[in-house]
């Protein structure tokens, strides 16, 4: 779906009249209707206020184009659900809500999480804790947080 179906859908299922959201983001409801014609897109800080007016993230509104994945643990954020949040309830989509929840980080070192890791993932394999936790540690290290 197109970044301007999803705003439409999501302007009607609020039952919002394009004059009522422009009022609520400060613009024009002219503005909305090129938004949903697909005439123009929304600026960067317009979407940062339609993802809290409609409570999604941005990746969402423009249609899901980036696999996003926790930059911390590397889990696929694959729904608005896994998905942090800042203190003023804003996503963050760099990571899950299990590593960082309301501006802060659950884990303060790499150590703490794979130390987490190593005691509460599976172990299909049956190999020991040394192989798992440099196998965690080499996967956590390209990931942007932990470089």
């Amino acid at each position: 779906m197109e970044t301007r179906d999803i705003l439409k859908n999501l302007r009607e299922k609020n039952n919002l009249t394009q004059e009522q959201l422009a009022e609520r983001i400060h613009v024009t409801r002219q503005a909305v209707s090129r938004w949903e014609t697909g005439e123009t897109l929304p600026n960067t800080e317009t979407f940062k206020l339609l993802s809290q007016v409609f409570d999604v993230s941005i990746n969402t509104l423009l249609g899901s184009p980036r696999q996003l994945i926790c930059q911390c643990c590397g889990m696929p954020l694959s729904e608005d659900s896994l998905i942090s949040r800042e203190s003023d309830k804003s996503y963050n989509e760099e990571y899950c809500k299990w590593c960082y929840t309301d501006g802060k980080f659950t884990y303060e070192s790499k150590e703490s999480l794979l130390d987490y890791l190593v005691k509460h993932m599976p172990n299909p394999d049956n190999l020991d804790n040394e192989t798992r936790r440099a196998q965690y540690d080499s996967f956590l290290s390209q990931l942007k947080h932990w470089k």
